[in-house]
């Protein structure tokens, strides 16, 4: 098989050569290109086969979340966010420009590997404490939005029409494997929770991203919150 191939985009000379010596070591990753900012990220991504990349959001000339948009929508590349949880205002933010994951820097060895090879298999990667911040944020920027306005906020999102009716047309049981993808829950989890095999579980999930035209968990968790199906609040109980 052929390797994973792999660009590490960060301005800080040390985070790429810690993340490349711990990623080089593994013989079904290669480490393809070091990149300083987004848009070095951009145009090599543009010129060269990539198969992941893990994006760094601060970075002079064109930040992660940009280049992470051009990238994905170009579709050369999947994108894992680098992150702490010290700036969580850019995780809602690199979801909708279509990151595939996210991971903290101070991630284990072990973690970081699991990571790439999770994404570059067409799986996306988001941890329950990152779910949990993502409904925050939106409930925060619902808020915000609000009291500009001079209007009292409401309890939960106004869901658009269309998404009501992609929710309906779930059945029951793949809402309620939604509603727990949408905490974080793994699809072993999950299946421990419903009392039934992982792979039924994972025929849920393929059947539910398809019904609601999401391509990913990540998005599958945005969507429960936009169509309603998840308030502020829930996910961090759940998790």
């Amino acid at each position: 098989m052929e390797p994973i191939r792999l660009l590490l985009a960060d301005d800080q000379a040390l985070v790429r050569a810690g993340f490349a010596m711990m990623l080089s070591v593994e013989e079904d990753i290669e480490v393809v290109g070091q990149v300083t900012n987004g848009q070095e990220a951009v145009d090599f991504a543009a010129a060269n086969p990539v198969d992941v990349i893990l994006m760094d959001v601060q970075m002079p000339v064109l930040d992660g979340i940009r280049a992470t948009e051009q990238i994905v929508a170009a579709g050369w590349a999947k994108v894992i966010i680098l992150t702490t949880f010290e700036r969580e205002d850019y995780l809602f933010d690199a979801i909708r420009a279509g990151a595939s994951g996210f991971l903290l820097k101070n991630a284990d060895p072990d973690d970081l590997v699991g990571a790439v090879h999770a994404v570059a298999g067409g799986h996306a990667l988001l941890a329950p404490e990152v779910t949990v911040r993502v409904i925050e944020r939106f409930a925060r920027h619902l808020h915000a939005e609000s009291a500009a306005a001079g209007v009292p906020a409401p309890a939960g999102p106004q869901p658009d029409p269309a998404q009501q009716n992609l929710l309906q047309s779930l059945t029951t049981r793949e809402r309620e494997v939604l509603e727990l993808v949408a905490t974080g829950l793994s699809n072993a989890e999950i299946a421990a929770r419903m009392f039934v095999a992982e792979a039924t579980v994972k025929t849920h999930v393929s059947n539910l991203l398809a019904k609601v035209q999401v391509r990913d968990r990540v998005q599958a968790v945005v969507f429960a919150y936009e169509s309603g199906l998840i308030l502020p609040g829930e996910a961090a109980r759940e998790a």
